[in-house]
């Protein structure tokens, strides 16, 4: 197969932490995408939550880990682009499927991400990088801002929750042996950061180190109603590295299916999406 990425994309992912991708799907995926999420919005998973604490007001809604449950999202993960580009980012030999989640926010919704990094989230440690790919054109003022460089500062932010209000998971301090910090303020202290942001068309996507810290800078609410579609993908050798007790329910479904404490991300619950093969 040949290489999707020319070797500056691959230059800036690994410098910036985050890199825009122009037209890299084809709009097949992404109808499959939107057809996946509007079906899955009517059969949520056990793990499917509202962010918007009113439920009166428009709605920020969120999945996850529902790959196996929606063919659509399975015949993305499994024969979209996504792993190859994968595997030319991270210099793997071989990417498993770590998590997928789909988001929709509602037209009028003022819920919003906060700027948080998705390495402190999960009992995941590895080289690993998502895929953030909207299925709409948005502007950047509308989108997420990644922090540029931030996947270098070798620093860990404590679980911050996307409900409103964005509640921390615990306290600043060591934990299993590893130091969790408090992420900093990012939107009273913007001019101390670099920010990567994008205006996107469909078919367009972003990949990000999972270390990179990422939220909605601007304070803007959408017209139309949003969906997203995001992809974890890690390279061989990664691990389940038990974190903090914020992450007991999702260590609770692995623990389910049979993991523990250092097993390799791969198998039942994170299959092999790519694997080089030599001719």
């Amino acid at each position: 197969m040949s290489q999707i990425l020319n070797d500056n994309e691959i230059k800036l992912f690994k410098r910036d932490g985050a890199v825009f991708l122009r037209n890299k799907f084809d709009i097949k995926w992404i109808e499959l995408l939107r057809s996946g999420i509007n079906k899955a919005k009517n059969n949520p998973s056990p793990r499917f939550t509202n962010h918007t604490t009113d439920p009166n007001l428009p709605c920020y809604l969120e999945d996850f880990w529902t790959w196996n449950l929606h063919k659509e999202f399975e015949n993305f993960v499994f024969n979209s682009p996504t792993a190859k580009i994968a595997s030319e980012l991270l210099d793997a030999k071989q990417i498993n499927l770590v998590m997928d989640n789909w988001f929709f926010r509602e037209a009028g919704s003022t819920s919003k991400p906060p700027f948080h990094h998705d390495i402190s989230y999960f009992d995941f440690e590895g080289s690993m990088c998502v895929l953030w790919i909207p299925l709409e054109p948005v502007r950047k003022e509308d989108s997420i801002a990644w922090i540029k460089g931030s996947h270098l500062w070798d620093k860990l932010f404590l679980r911050t929750r996307f409900k409103d209000g964005h509640k921390v998971d615990g306290a600043e301090g060591v934990v299993n042996g590893v130091k969790y910090e408090l992420t900093p303020d990012i939107i009273s202290n913007k001019e101390n950061y670099e920010f990567l942001e994008w205006d996107l068309e469909v078919g367009d996507c972003v990949y990000f180190d999972i270390r990179t810290l990422h939220g909605a800078l601007h304070e803007t609410t959408p017209k139309s109603d949003v969906n997203r579609f995001t992809l974890r993908m890690a390279k061989e050798n990664s691990k389940i590295i038990y974190r903090g007790d914020w992450a007991r329910e999702e260590r609770s479904i692995m623990e389910a299916n049979g993991y523990k404490n250092g097993d390799d991300l791969s198998g039942k619950m994170f299959p092999t999406l790519y694997e080089l093969t030599s001719n």
